[in-house]
């Protein structure tokens, strides 16, 4: 049975393209940091790599880290904005206004920080999924010292006002932090325009290789770094350079901009033709998307869709018994699934809570690897249905 990955949300395969562009850099040796031949062939691997990356992304040169991934760049940011070095930082915490969609590595960090004493508000989200800016800056206390809002949500696609939370954020003289993942080479990202003072991505979500992502870091910012060892990338990264996943990486996302109105248009129909395919051969009483309706507000690549009444593990082991790739909007706690605090914080129905399920597409997804997915998942969906009817 042929397998159709429906869950690139999680991971993307590796473009050949950025292989191919990685192979020199994997076998030569050399350490970029060295003063020979060797070590300048991977210096330049490098130096290119940075500028690559800041070229597309709107950034400069000095402000591009490389880092292990998105988590290690959302710690970061997060301890490094705060500049937990700082002995004054762990004596006189302060306050955090966040959302309550965030990834686990922007959640877990500020429960961290919650057991040291630091206070971390949520602002509300609206039922699209989507936090109102207004709302955001609502949450913000004299005491306040950071703000974090993603740019695009994992689960559902709903892309946040991060421009707006920036700019009032920095009225109040507070630092502001974007987890870009989801969004860096899926849509049109820009450093500059968007106002933050730190932005993190990571290779794997677009088609790049895994192991390697991104900080940006805007010139001027306050940051304490997390690691110590060496001068490596401003001191904030120290440690040998990996060149050949730096540039892997550079390559997979001048590749996704080189087409990135055609990907986000092919992406788009094969999205929407799943939900209006489903929904008509299962019904609009039972097929719901969560998430916002409005194309602007969504990633392209991205679709949340509520079964009613389904058992989302049931549905989950049904669709990889037929061949096909998804995800839960749910997390595995203790043995339980436990609702996506996603879909809670947007009050969606208890009865689409555990039903709900993550269909994400790639670069490379194929028109008819959609059609056999929709036949597979109204199949499935419909045996599960009967069986609760019997």
């Amino acid at each position: 049975m042929d397998r159709i990955d429906l869950d690139q949300n999680a991971t993307t395969p590796l473009d050949p393209e950025a292989l191919e562009a990685m192979k020199p850099y994997w076998f030569a040796g050399g350490n970029a940091e060295s003063r020979h031949a060797l070590g300048r062939f991977m210096r330049r691997g490098f130096e290119r790599s940075v500028e690559t990356v800041a070229s597309i992304l709107h950034a400069h040169p000095d402000e591009v880290v490389f880092t292990s991934g998105g988590t290690e760049s959302n710690n970061t940011a997060i301890f490094g904005l705060l500049r937990f070095g700082d002995s004054v930082a762990i004596r006189s915490p302060g306050r955090i206004v966040t959302s309550p969609i965030e990834h686990p590595s922007v959640v877990q960090p500020l429960e961290e920080l919650g057991a040291l004493g630091w206070g971390v508000d949520h602002a509300e989200v609206g039922a699209d999924g989507i936090v109102a800016a207004d709302r955001f800056v609502e949450r913000f206390q004299p005491d306040t010292r950071l703000a974090i809002l993603m740019l695009a949500n994992n689960e559902t696609g709903a892309i946040q006002p991060v421009s707006k939370a920036a700019e009032s954020a920095h009225e109040r003289g507070v630092l502001i932090h974007t987890d870009a993942v989801q969004a860096v080479g899926r849509i049109e990202v820009d450093f500059t325009s968007l106002g933050v003072d730190t932005l993190s991505a990571s290779g794997h979500k677009f088609h790049g290789p895994a192991g390697i992502g991104l900080l940006l870091a805007r010139r001027g910012t306050p940051i304490t770094p997390r690691f110590f060892g060496g001068n490596q990338q401003h001191g904030l990264r120290p440690g040998t350079v990996p060149v050949a996943l730096c540039v892997g990486l550079a390559k997979a996302l001048e590749r996704r901009r080189s087409e990135l109105k055609q990907i986000q248009i092919r992406q788009r129909n094969l999205r929407n033709r799943i939900e209006h395919e489903l929904i008509k051969i299962l019904g609009g009483d039972r097929v719901v998307r969560n998430g916002p309706g409005d194309e602007a507000d969504r990633l392209p690549q991205t679709l949340n869709l509520g079964f009613s009444g389904l058992e989302g593990d049931a549905l989950l082991l049904g669709l990889d018994l037929e061949g096909v790739a998804a995800s839960l909007g749910s997390a595995c706690a203790s043995g339980a699934t436990e609702p996506s605090p996603t879909l809670v914080a947007m009050r969606v129905p208890e009865d689409r809570l555990k039903s709900s399920v993550r269909l994400s597409l790639g670069a490379f997804t194929t028109s008819e690897e959609i059609d056999r997915a929709i036949e597979r998942i109204a199949r499935v969906a419909a045996r599960l249905y009967e069986g609760i009817e019997r």
